[in-house]
């Protein structure tokens, strides 16, 4: 996908997928993300990364759109150091780091240890294309076996041109070797949720 689609969807406001809380299933299911650091990849400013630091965790972000970044952090009343490397921009305070740049162009060595992942809007973002290259790409950050916890939406996307695009449960046991379904829940958010008979689903999977 066009990078400049999201850069867009940030300078016009249009962020619909963007909670203002902590995600429910996050709430529920946090205890499944084991060890101490948890990567959180296309996080936007998503409240769940002060979520997770705020229940012990070190958490590293990635986010494409740099004025996202910014935005967390003025909104939790934080002031990052920032470091630029390569085309990348690391923003830290305390126990949350989030690094502004494509995805793609992040390495182990950006992000350092990742004990667990928490995707809730990384999977559905991508058009089916790069969703394989994206899991890949996890694979390249953190060990294997590293547990996620996953939530995806499902309806019938041709009742809407994603993002965010319906991930059925079939196809996420094409990408992880281990899914266990923890809950389901009907969308009620964000376009998804306006079309009235999307689900939430949310997994542990591993790498």
């Amino acid at each position: 996908m066009d990078p400049q689609f999201w850069i867009d969807r940030w300078s016009e406001g249009k962020i619909g997928f963007h909670e203002g809380k902590p995600n429910a299933f996050l709430d529920e299911f946090a205890t499944r993300l084991a060890g101490t650091r948890v990567l959180v990849p296309l996080c936007g400013k998503t409240v769940d990364l002060a979520f997770l630091a705020a229940h012990g965790h070190e958490v590293v972000g990635i986010e494409l759109v740099e004025d996202a970044v910014r935005a967390f952090f003025a909104e939790h009343d934080l002031v990052p150091t920032v470091m630029r490397r390569g085309p990348l921009a690391i923003y830290t305070a305390g126990t949350i780091t989030v690094i502004a740049g494509d995805l793609f162009a992040v390495g182990r060595d950006d992000v350092g240890p990742i004990d667990a992942i928490y995707d809730r809007a990384a999977l559905i973002a991508l058009p089916p294309e790069l969703r394989a290259r994206y899991v890949a790409h996890l694979r390249t950050l953190a060990p294997a076996a590293t547990p996620v916890l996953l939530v995806t939406l499902e309806y019938p996307q041709e009742l809407m041109e994603g993002p965010p695009h319906s991930v059925p449960e079939a196809e996420v046991r094409t990408h992880y070797p281990v899914v266990e379904k923890l809950a389901v829940r009907p969308a009620t958010g964000g376009r998804a949720g306006e079309l009235g008979v999307a689900v939430e689903r949310c997994y542990v999977v591993t790498l």
